[in-house]
């Protein structure tokens, strides 16, 4: 394939970069007046300006950009996309008034997704998540990860581990599975948490190994849910069984989960809402990805994690979705991108990077996804034309999507 009449491609990685932390972040190597290649394996060929156009070979799809600009896809690392019905009844509820705390305490939240889960079939579970990993394909997404946790028991869990891995069969988008046992206290061991903790650790964890269905753990280190003692268990167990931690924390408060993350070299730790100068600089002084979700403090109307002064203290700042149907009911990661910049006060680079190669890094796909550079996957937006990459952001609701490609090919 060939795409000529770019006005700007941005993203590019000429260094071979696998994130960029602090100042890089605002960093984003691009080309005026371009042409782009891919490769029959679906990765990128070449590049270059106007002047040095190629002519097409033979039977070589071509795609006039007409002056769109083309970007990395989005890197959506932190997503709940499997899940049963929807809990539209809660938003009245956040409406009239009543917390996140509040509406998990009269029997909602988690539970309230894990007891439709638990009524779902596998073959209805795969239809609605596949439908909802289809429309956020084609709204930009080329990488997604995807925890379970809306199980809580091991044949449920497992059910939603099949699940993604029939999502990342069906779709070429590329997809990474986290094992999210500990979301939550299972309805089976209400008062007993002590216990839940040992069944996942005894019984859930090694039977996910054995099936090979998730390539990283990941635990609700945060007030009311799992504590630090209890996420380092956790940890530690999963490492002995080669999976790599990814830590929801400090969304709540105060956790000392973003430490714990960091001690254990956690991929990422994600949410972030409250966090202090402390955090701060363990992140700074890690390669753990700081992932931030605004979408859930804007649906949720929380405060919004501190990018702008984790990125100036020198973290790898990560923004993804946590598109789920409590607390963020969306994967629209160009409005993710918009609420960096509206909300977050990162510059339209600075929250293109976060959306794209540092969520790539999130997932341990950056050598290959969210950036542009020979022999990485052709994973690309081609935007109707427009002035600048700021528009993007900018006028986050009008259309913007001219061409989506994923792995080479058009979605």
């Amino acid at each position: 394939m060939l795409i000529k009449n770019i006005s700007l491609l941005a993203g590019l990685n000429p260094d071979g970069k696998t994130r960029r932390r602090g100042s890089e972040m605002s960093e984003l190597p691009s080309l005026a007046d371009a042409w782009l290649r891919i490769a029959p394996d679906g990765t990128v060929d070449s590049y270059g300006q106007a002047d040095t156009l190629p002519a097409a070979a033979e039977a070589e799809e071509t795609i006039d950009a007409a002056g769109g600009i083309v970007i990395p896809a989005f890197c959506d690392s932190h997503s709940h996309i499997v899940y049963a019905g929807s809990r539209h009844g809660e938003f009245v509820d956040k409406i009239h008034g009543l917390s996140y705390e509040q509406i998990a305490a009269n029997g909602g939240g988690i539970l309230n997704s894990a007891d439709r889960l638990h009524q779902t079939s596998e073959d209805e579970l795969f239809a609605q998540s596949l439908e909802r990993a289809r429309e956020v394909m084609l709204k930009g997404t080329g990488c997604l990860e995807i925890k379970s946790g809306y199980g809580l028991t091991l044949p449920d869990e497992l059910k939603m581990l099949r699940v993604i891995a029939r999502i990342a069969e069906a779709l070429p988008v590329t997809v990474r599975a986290t094992f999210l046992g500990a979301h939550a206290v299972g309805r089976a061991y209400a008062g007993r948490q002590a216990d839940y903790v040992r069944h996942i650790i005894d019984d859930m964890l090694p039977a996910v190994a054995a099936e090979g269905l998730a390539d990283f753990v990941d635990v609700f280190c945060d007030r009311g849910f799992f504590t630090t003692e209890e996420t380092e268990r956790i940890m530690e167990a999963a490492a002995t069984l080669g999976l790599r931690p990814k830590i929801h924390a400090n969304e709540l408060d105060f956790s000392g989960g973003v430490q714990a993350g960091v001690r254990h070299k956690a991929l990422s730790v994600d949410h972030l809402e409250r966090i202090g100068d402390e955090e701060i600089a363990a992140l700074s002084d890690s390669d753990t990805v700081a992932t931030m979700l605004p979408g859930a403090s804007f649906f949720l109307g929380m405060p919004y994690a501190p990018a702008r002064r984790a990125l100036d203290a020198g973290a790898t700042v990560a923004l993804a979705s946590d598109y789920n149907p409590g607390s963020s009911p969306s994967g629209d990661m160009r409005m993710v991108w918009a609420l960096g910049c509206i909300k977050m006060k990162l510059t339209p680079e600075e929250a293109l990077n976060a959306v794209t190669i540092n969520g790539a890094a999130a997932m341990d796909l950056s050598r290959s996804h969210g950036s542009i550079a020979p022999g990485m996957s052709a994973d690309l937006i081609i935007t109707r034309p427009m002035d600048s990459l700021a528009v993007i952001p900018y006028q986050y609701t009008s259309p913007w999507i001219s061409h989506m490609i994923v792995g080479g090919r058009q979605v």
